[in-house]
């Protein structure tokens, strides 16, 4: 075992954690589900069967990731965010067969207490507010906040807020170029 785990957290045989991850207090990583190296559990986060998370990812305390959440490379998920599968749950009817996939893009951010409702893909860099309600895909480099979640701005790559004129990064350098809906680095 090459990664940290807290005695209390529960890894069920068949999960695949890579090299340096973290698991804190009270988690739960069920058979199946495939961590990338250096990732951080908080304590009491839930990780689904079939659940991948990319190298790098950060997922902050008291977070559910459900089966269909693919979380790619270095994406942040701040404390008590939300993830569904399915989009009209009922306590009688099974709709396993209905789980809908949510793909978060490539050093993505999601802040505290967001939700993300399944179905809707955020792209790369693209940063959701905390407390937000994400009810469509938001595009690469957007800025995300409120209920329903709506586009407010351009964020960096370094998470920084981008002027709307310049798309010019005043903490990083970065610079930036309109791509239809996203933006591209120059």
């Amino acid at each position: 075992m090459h990664y940290f785990r807290h005695d209390s957290a529960c890894i069920d045989e068949g999960a695949v954690i890579g090299d340096g991850c973290r698991i804190w207090h009270f988690c739960h990583v069920c058979s199946g589900a495939k961590i990338g190296r250096d990732c951080v559990l908080g304590q009491n986060v839930f990780v689904a069967p079939t659940v991948v998370m990319g190298n790098g990812v950060r997922v902050q305390n008291n977070v559910s990731i459900y089966d269909g959440v693919v979380l790619e490379d270095q994406v942040f998920v701040g404390p008590s965010a939300v993830f569904t599968n399915v989009v009209n749950p009922r306590a009688h009817v099974s709709r396993k067969a209905e789980y809908r996939r949510t793909v978060v893009g490539k050093g993505a951010s999601i802040g505290a207490n967001a939700t993300i409702v399944c179905g809707h893909n955020i792209g790369p860099y693209a940063f959701i507010g905390a407390g937000a309600v994400v009810t469509r895909d938001v595009p690469a480099y957007q800025l995300w906040v409120g209920v329903p979640a709506h586009f407010v701005g351009w964020i960096c790559a370094c998470g920084e807020r981008l002027s709307d004129d310049t798309l010019l990064c005043t903490s990083c350098g970065a610079r930036y170029a309109r791509q239809g809906e996203t933006l591209c680095a120059l």
